[in-house]
C-alpha cells in the first residue's frame, strides 16, 4: 500500500506513465507545478539508476532549482534547436485536451517551451478533467506598466465573451503586493465560471495591449496522462493527434 495521500499518488502515477515515453538522448521540457515536480523527481531517479542520457529545459525558476538539486542536466532554451518532448501539468483539461495553465505563475515560459517542442504531454490527476474550461480562474500575464489600464481593457473584453463570470483579481505574492513573475510581469486571475468559446477568448486576449500571455493552451497538447489514486494512469490522445504547427495554430485562433 502506498503511504502517499490519494492526490499525490494520482500525480505520481501520471508522472511515472509519462516517464515511460522518455528515451535516451532526448531533450525534454520540464514543466512547473506539483505534478510536473513528480516527473522531475522520477526522471532524476531514472538518470541515477539507468544512466539515462537526457537534458532538460526548465519552464520556471522553481523547476530550475528542483532539477539542479536532483542532478537533472539543464540547457537554456536559447541553446536548443528543438525539444523532443515537454511534460507539464495543467489546472484544467477539457475533452479536446485544451488546457488552462498558469496556477504556478509560469504560463509564459511554459507556453514558449511547449511551442518549441515536437510533442507536449500533459500530466494530471483526475480532478483536472472537466467538461468545459473555466471553473479554474484563467491567469493572464500582463506587463507592469499601465497594468490598471490593461485590466480595464480586459474587463471590457469579457463583457463581449461567452462566459458566466467577469470578476478579475490581481494575483498577490507572499507579502501582499502584486506577484511578480519570473519575467517581471503581473498576473490577473479571471474568474469566469465557464468559457463557452475558449478559442475565441484566446484570440481576443492576444489582441489586448499590455497582455503578454494567457493560460489558455489551445490545440497544444498531443496527449494527456491522467493519474488515479489507485496508482493507475490512463493516456488520452488529442482528437486527430497530429503534431501541432504553431503558425497554423495562431492562424486558427485569429479566425
Amino acid at each position: 500500500m502506498s503511504s502517499l495521500p490519494p492526490a499525490d499518488e494520482a500525480k505520481r502515477a501520471a508522472a511515472a506513465r509519462a516517464l515511460e515515453m522518455v528515451e535516451d538522448g532526448m531533450m525534454l521540457g520540464l514543466g512547473t507545478g506539483s505534478t510536473a515536480g513528480w516527473f522531475v523527481r522520477l526522471l532524476a531517479d531514472r538518470i541515477r539508476r539507468e544512466g539515462l542520457s537526457v537534458e532538460g529545459v526548465a519552464t520556471s525558476s522553481a523547476t530550475v532549482w528542483l532539477a539542479e538539486e536532483l542532478g537533472v542536466p539543464l540547457r537554456r532554451l536559447d541553446d536548443v534547436d528543438l525539444i523532443d518532448l515537454v511534460v507539464d501539468g495543467a489546472d484544467e483539461i477539457d475533452g479536446e485536451l485544451n488546457l488552462i495553465k498558469g496556477g504556478g505563475a509560469a504560463l509564459l515560459q511554459e507556453k514558449i517551451v511547449a511551442a518549441a517542442s515536437a510533442r507536449m504531454v500533459v500530466i494530471a490527476d483526475s480532478s483536472k478533467r472537466v467538461a468545459q474550461l473555466g471553473r479554474f480562474p484563467l491567469p493572464v500575464e500582463i506587463v507592469r506598466f499601465g497594468w490598471t489600464a490593461t485590466r480595464r481593457l480586459v474587463e471590457e473584453l469579457l463583457a463581449t465573451m461567452d462566459v458566466d463570470g467577469h470578476r478579475i483579481e490581481v494575483r498577490l505574492g507572499s507579502k501582499g503586493a502584486p506577484l511578480v513573475t519570473d519575467e517581471g510581469n503581473h498576473i490577473l486571475d479571471l474568474h469566469l465560471g465557464r468559457i463557452g468559446n475558449p478559442r475565441r477568448l484566446a484570440s481576443a486576449l492576444n489582441m489586448v495591449p499590455g497582455v503578454v500571455e494567457h493560460g489558455l493552451f489551445i490545440d497544444m497538447a498531443h496527449s494527456a496522462v491522467i493519474g488515479h489514486p489507485d496508482g493507475v494512469a490512463e493516456v488520452i490522445r488529442r482528437p486527430g493527434g497530429d503534431p501541432v504547427d504553431i503558425v497554423e495554430l495562431m492562424r486558427n485562433q485569429d479566425a
